[in-house]
Parts: C-alpha cells; sequence; structure tokens
C-alpha cells in the first residue's frame, strides 16, 4: 500500500509517472533496454532530451532569448556556479530568507563581493522582507532570492524592482507549482527532487546575453555555456532523472498546465492552513502574507504531543511530517504531485488527533 508521503525532498511522484515508469524500465519504446543503460548519445535519449526541454518551454512559457540546461550536481552546486558564472563586476547582492538562502550567500562569498543586502534570520526567517531598488547596488552582478523557502514554509508573493540588474531566483521547491513570468529573470535554477523528478539533475534556465559573463577561471564543467550550446549533451547528464522529468511534464500538460495545478496547489494549502489557523492545538507562526503553498510547518503545544503526532501519523500512512532539525515540529510539504486526497487525509488525522488529545 502506497503512503501519503510530505517529505520535502525527494518528494512523491505522480502516481501515474511512477506507473509510466515502471511499464517502460526494462525496455524503452522497444529499444531493448532501460533509460538508465543507454548511451546519451543514442536516438531515443537525444529524443528525451529534446521533448524534455520543448515541454518545459511550453509549461513555463519561455522565452527564446533564454537557453534551458539539465545538469548534475544538485542546486546546492548552483551556489558556486552563480558568481562564477556572472562575474563582470565581481559583485552580488543577496536576500536571505533561509538556511539554503544563507548556504547560497555563503559559498558566492569565495568567489565575489557578495553583499547581504536584507535578512529575516532576525525573526528565524518566518517572514519575507521587503526590497527596494535602492536598496540594491546598480552595478551588481545580480541579485539572488530564493523564491520559495522548504524549511520555514515562507515565499516571495512579489518580484524585487532591481532595474538593470538581472535577478537570480532559486526555484527548488516551488518550479513549476504557479505561473511566472520567466522574462523577470536573468537566471532560475533549481533542483530536481521536489517538484520535477528524482533527484540528480538540476534544471537552469539563463538569458543569452548572461552567458559571456563567467570568469576566466570558471571551471568548463560549471560554466553554463557550456551544456547550452551542448544542449545538455556536453558529457554524460542525469539521463534517467531528465527522462522522469519529461513524463513528469508530459503529465502537467495532460493536467491542463501551469495555471490548472497552481489552482489545486493554492486549494491544497488553503484546506491545511484554514484548519490550522482555526486549531486550538496546532499552529504557524509565518507571517500570513509570505506562507508557502508548498511547504507549510505546524506544531503543537509541546514536545511530547509533537512525537506523539509524528509517530500516530506514520501509522496512519501519513509519513515524513517531521519538520527540520532547525525548526522542529512538523512539516507537510505539498508539492505538486501530492494528491488533494493527502491534504484531506491529513487535515482529518489532525482533527482526529486534536480531539482525542484535549
Amino acid at each position: 500500500m502506497r503512503v501519503f508521503n510530505f517529505s520535502a525532498g525527494p518528494s512523491t511522484l505522480p502516481l501515474k509517472v511512477l506507473e509510466r515508469v515502471q511499464a517502460k524500465l526494462i525496455n524503452y519504446e522497444n529499444s531493448g533496454m532501460s533509460v538508465m543503460e543507454m548511451s546519451h548519445r543514442s536516438k531515443e535519449y537525444e529524443a528525451i532530451n529534446t521533448e524534455a526541454e520543448v515541454l518545459l518551454r511550453e509549461l513555463m512559457n519561455i522565452p527564446k532569448n533564454y537557453e534551458v540546461a539539465f545538469i548534475q550536481g544538485g542546486a546546492s552546486l548552483q551556489f558556486e556556479a552563480l558568481p562564477l558564472n556572472l562575474s563582470k563586476n565581481g559583485k552580488s547582492d543577496y536576500v536571505v530568507t533561509g538556511i539554503w538562502a544563507e548556504k547560497a550567500h555563503k559559498e558566492a562569498k569565495k568567489f565575489s563581493d557578495a553583499k547581504e543586502i536584507a535578512s529575516s534570520k532576525d525573526k528565524g526567517f518566518n517572514y519575507i522582507p521587503k526590497i527596494t531598488k535602492d536598496m540594491i547596488r546598480p552595478d551588481a552582478d545580480y541579485l539572488h532570492i530564493c523564491q520559495n523557502n522548504t524549511i520555514v514554509g515562507t515565499r516571495f508573493n512579489y518580484i524585487p524592482e532591481a532595474g538593470n540588474v538581472p535577478i537570480v531566483n532559486d526555484l527548488s521547491s516551488c518550479i513549476l507549482s504557479e505561473e511566472m513570468d520567466v522574462s523577470k529573470y536573468g537566471v532560475l535554477y533549481a533542483g530536481a527532487q521536489k517538484n520535477i523528478g528524482p533527484a540528480g539533475m538540476t534544471l537552469v534556465i539563463v538569458r543569452n546575453d548572461l552567458l559571456d559573463s563567467a570568469h576566466a577561471n570558471c571551471p568548463t564543467i560549471l560554466k553554463w555555456k557550456t551544456h547550452t550550446e551542448a544542449k545538455s549533451l556536453y558529457h554524460t547528464p542525469p539521463s534517467f532523472p531528465t527522462y522522469v522529468a519529461m513524463e513528469v511534464f508530459r503529465y502537467l500538460k495532460e493536467l491542463g498546465g501551469i495555471k490548472v495545478m497552481q489552482k489545486i496547489n493554492e486549494d491544497k494549502a488553503n484546506m491545511l492552513y484554514d484548519f490550522i489557523d482555526n486549531s486550538k492545538m496546532f499552529s504557524n507562526n509565518v507571517a500570513k502574507e509570505d506562507r508557502s503553498i508548498m511547504n507549510i510547518p505546524f506544531v503543537s503545544p509541546s514536545e511530547e504531543l509533537n512525537e506523539k503526532f509524528l509517530k500516530e501519523a506514520t501509522k496512519a500512512g501519513l509519513t515524513t511530517l517531521k519538520g527540520h532539525k532547525l525548526v522542529g515540529g512538523m512539516r507537510a510539504s505539498i508539492y505538486n504531485a501530492m494528491p488533494v486526497e493527502g491534504v484531506k487525509a491529513l487535515v482529518d488525522f489532525m482533527k482526529k488527533f486534536e480531539k482525542e488529545n484535549k
């Protein structure tokens, strides 16, 4: 029996996608082999690679003057790739709204004058600071933000006004969850393991005019242009995760696209937040206007109740609800693939638990 998996990542995948992958796992499209076994230079894999990009461009309405790359290393590797690829003036501005944004800033400081222009650490990262144009250095190579903060459950509900400074946005935990205007950003990047597919592939979307801004000493393998010119086939790519991503993109297109997915996500989040806000036991301390629709942390009045809740929830088939060690309590990650039924089951369990533990 499958459980409802609320893991922050690697996270649950759509059942239809898993079934399609399973059906072709041993013999993909009569090739006589699995995607995991085939050469990335084969016509079968090149077709997968091409379709994945075409579908992603369609889903996100990516303008023609942007390049797409499916690469290895995780989003954390991009923390270092960013200042090496965007190094015209050797300056970068960072908005620190969570642990991952903080780590990105720390890595950038190794290679550039990386300035923290705002932070919400003073309140445990439970809100998003307001960024105004005058806070951003006009000669900065880029402004870095993290759209959705997985651990603390916040998200940017606005696009900072940065003038001519390109905005770089870490979309790892919210990509494809809601509509967005790609043209407002210079670079978008995301690890795959939350809304795209299994861990192992990282997506980078970069505006063409930024591809020639790399530092002279930027390693070839970290240079975005290396991968965009080779159409993500410079070296052996993360082939199986890219294949699963293609199936996820197909699934989203069949569903009706990101607009439909956003409505489903908002309904799921509202269902859970509505219960929490009216509960006498559970609470969420994130500023309401900055709440994530992907990651929803909550706590009970005591550690003992938290532990009891997690233990009984697991028995009920509601797994991986333990909050991050830096926050504690519980966290429900309700990414695209989490069905409405899963959130309903969680709310019903929370109601029952509250009634039985007054």
